[in-house]
């Protein structure tokens, strides 16, 4: 299969082409005369091609909130053998039932290196979630830690859409819908359903495999979309026409591929006789992008105090309830404090939703220590958190300059539920046992 040495797919994601915005109507063509004009499904397709749409919404959903694509492939979807179950290995799904849900505040390092061989998919472990993938609702964290490609293998997931956040590692993603570049800084989303490969970029080195680290939210509930503004205005956080769409490359790949598909919390095998990732053309709005979070536009005070975080929020997935998302994405980027008489960091909180936080690079500014990239915490809903005792001792003496925050960029899932750890996260060897302590020595200072 085209694209599996690292300095081949390197070459192939250094010379990419997209098309720009978030929620657009998108359309492509890899070879000229394959969109059809004028209708979605005519009586024959152009160059012999089989017309699919690719739902991700119902059809009677709000044109709003509407998603479908129009796929024109070699071979339609339907053409497949039988699927069958497959060993689900560190991958987990929602209901979470392992585990009590558990108040208490917990850290971990990052997942350790694979021993093998491991794929992307291979090596996606679950760290916890909520909800009920086969309801549509909630969602789940993943890690992952890959040393390389995916070959002749193509994984599917019916049951959400994936963001995946790369920590270490280039990746290059070969879609149905086309080829994105996610590196280190950016984000990519995968749409449910839509099939995908993914392929190492890094080079080896002295001797050692290539390594991907990371990690993915698995939403099973509506699918991300821009926040509302509000007060805000037209303009600001994360603008649409820097989201970047693929155009149409397609695979013509005869032989074996084994196809996986993520069903109600299960991998189901089938060997095709063909590649799925077979679209010559396409047009729609159900598309996977790809967003660099240094252009995150931070919104943040110029006058006193530190805004809540939902101010950080890059993409949201609603819930029933105006202004409660079943999961927010929030990124901590480059920004500028300068708020007078105020506390900089983030500030002692309780919170109703609950937290999971990543590090992609350098240092998040309310931990000292401890909070390292591919390392993450959680703090359950209510849970108390906040700086820790070196940070808070730091930022109350400081002296208040226009400071710059450029050496770290993390992230935030926040969602409405409790998020129920697996059995793998609770027992893994890499939590931090005594998480709790970075809050010792936070001494009285209450005087009349």
């Amino acid at each position: 299969m085209a694209g599996t040495g690292n300095e081949q797919a390197r070459k192939t994601a250094e010379g990419l082409a997209y098309q720009t915005g978030f929620g657009n109507e998108h359309s492509s063509e890899a070879v000229p005369g394959a969109l059809p004009v004028g209708r979605n499904s005519p009586q024959r397709a152009p160059l012999g091609l089989y017309a699919e749409q690719l739902s991700g919404s119902a059809f009677t959903e709000p044109r709003g909130h509407n998603l479908r694509s129009w796929l024109y492939r070699i071979r339609p979807s339907a053409a497949h053998p039988p699927f069958v179950r497959a060993e689900r290995h560190a991958l987990r799904s929602a209901p979470f039932t392992d585990c009590t849900p558990d108040p208490n505040r917990l850290r971990w390092n990052p997942l350790p290196e694979p021993t093998g061989p491991t794929d992307f998919l291979d090596g996606l472990w679950t760290l916890g979630g909520n909800g009920d993938a086969t309801q549509r609702t909630g969602m789940a964290v993943h890690l992952y830690y890959a040393n390389t490609s995916m070959e002749r293998r193509v994984f599917g997931n019916a049951d959400g859409e994936l963001l995946i956040v790369p920590e270490r590692g280039g990746l290059l993603l070969r879609t149905e819908l086309g080829l994105l570049h996610a590196a280190p800084g950016e984000v990519a989303l995968i749409p449910r359903g839509v099939r995908f490969r993914v392929e190492l970029l890094d080079a080896a080195s002295d001797g050692q495999s290539p390594t991907a680290r990371g990690y993915v939210c698995e939403n099973y509930g509506r699918p991300f979309q821009l926040p509302d503004l509000g007060p805000i205005g037209a303009n600001g956080l994360a603008n649409a026409r820097d989201f970047r769409a693929p155009v149409a490359a397609y695979e013509d790949v005869e032989g074996p591929v084994e196809v996986v598909n993520k069903f109600c919390g299960h991998l189901w095998t089938a060997t095709y006789d063909h590649s799925p990732l077979d679209v010559v053309a396409w047009h729609g709005n159900h598309v996977p992008y790809v967003y660099d979070l240094r252009r995150f536009n931070v919104i943040g005070s110029i006058s006193y105090d530190h805004p809540d975080p939902s101010i950080f929020t890059v993409l949201t997935s609603p819930s029933d309830t105006p202004g409660l998302a079943g999961v927010d994405f929030v990124a901590f980027a480059p920004r500028w404090l300068v708020g007078e008489d105020t506390f900089r960091p983030p500030y002692f909180h309780r919170n109703v939703m609950t937290e999971y936080m990543g590090l992609i690079e350098g240092a998040y500014d309310a931990k000292a220590e401890g909070f390292v990239p591919g390392g993450g915490s959680l703090h359950n809903m209510m849970s108390a958190h906040g700086p820790d005792r070196e940070t808070f001792d730091r930022a109350s003496a400081a002296e208040l300059r226009p400071q710059k925050i450029d050496d770290g960029l993390a992230f935030m899932f926040e969602t409405r539920w409790p998020l129920t750890l697996t059995e793998q996260a609770r027992d893994a060897g890499h939590l931090q046992r005594g998480y709790d302590d970075v809050w010792q020595g936070l001494q009285r200072h209450f005087r009349l």
